[in-house]
């Protein structure tokens, strides 16, 4: 025999022909319902950030604003008071500047109440060394 059996092939499109044929009006169906209307305050697209700066001498800058350690404790403890609605803290750290102190500032956001932290990098300059080039 040199021809191809199509009748399975036949039975399977019918079977799925009725079964779109049973679900098609069962996907347009909607319940008509009269949603109340309500003004409503618009929600922050993003949260606020603490913007803080560590130079290669160590010195702190929140904003922008030379501040000293107790300082940038007494603004993480009025931040951390906010609880869950808390700003984040954008850390911008020399390249060159101690862990100690990079450390310092991450532990005075912890224990003011601060949960999110991030740490501000840039791009590499054309051919400059990274440590993702180090690799071997």
């Amino acid at each position: 025999m040199a021809e191809i059996n199509t009748t399975p092939l036949v039975d399977v499109m019918l079977v799925l022909l009725v079964i779109f044929i049973i679900t098609a009006p069962l996907l347009r169906q909607a319940v008509q319902i009269d949603l109340p209307r309500v003004d409503s305050g618009r929600l922050e697209d993003k949260p606020a950030a603490l913007q803080v700066a560590i130079d290669a001498g160590g010195r702190l800058f929140l904003d922008g604003v030379a501040i000293g350690r107790d300082g940038l404790l007494a603004r993480f403890k009025l931040a951390g008071r906010a609880g869950a609605a808390a700003p984040e803290l954008h850390l911008h750290a020399d390249r060159h500047t101690r862990y100690e102190q990079l450390t310092d500032v991450m532990a005075l956001a912890q224990g003011a109440g601060m949960r999110k932290i991030a740490f501000v990098t840039t791009q590499p300059q054309a051919g400059e060394r990274t440590l993702a080039a180090l690799r071997p």
